[in-house]
């Protein structure tokens, strides 16, 4: 069962965290303090990918996204995420959220970016 986090408290987007890696630190630390919900059918939905995206979950991940309502925001949330990181000519591993075939709305760099990071990008997809 995914959790959705009300991230700002208003209902204004929800937030499903996808934790791949170490970079799931950081991006928990930010969530922790935020409630968990159900999102109503017609939600803001955003979608933070924050690890190493590996060729075996990538389906999961893909099929994940692809089931929620609409079309989420998707954020990748480190550079794991974002490029492959220091893994990127791993044979196991992505190279970058990108290549499930989603576009991604914003690119959080860092290894680990810090919590705040992360706020901040969300900040700029519920401006729109």
């Amino acid at each position: 069962m995914a959790h959705f986090h009300d991230w700002f408290g208003d209902a204004s987007l929800y937030v499903l965290d996808v934790p791949l890696a170490c970079c799931a630190l950081e991006s928990q630390e930010a969530a922790a303090e935020r409630p968990r919900t159900t999102p109503p059918a017609d939600a803001r939905l955003a979608v933070v990918l924050s690890g190493t995206i590996t060729h075996a979950v990538a389906p999961a991940v893909r099929q994940l996204i692809d089931s929620l309502p609409g079309r989420p925001a998707v954020l990748a949330f480190g550079t794991c995420a974002a490029t492959g990181g220091p893994y990127w000519d791993s044979y196991a591993v992505v190279k970058g959220a990108e290549e499930l075939g989603i576009r991604i709305d914003q690119f959080i760099a860092g290894c680990p970016p810090p919590p705040e990071a992360l706020t901040r990008a969300l900040e700029e997809v519920r401006r729109g």
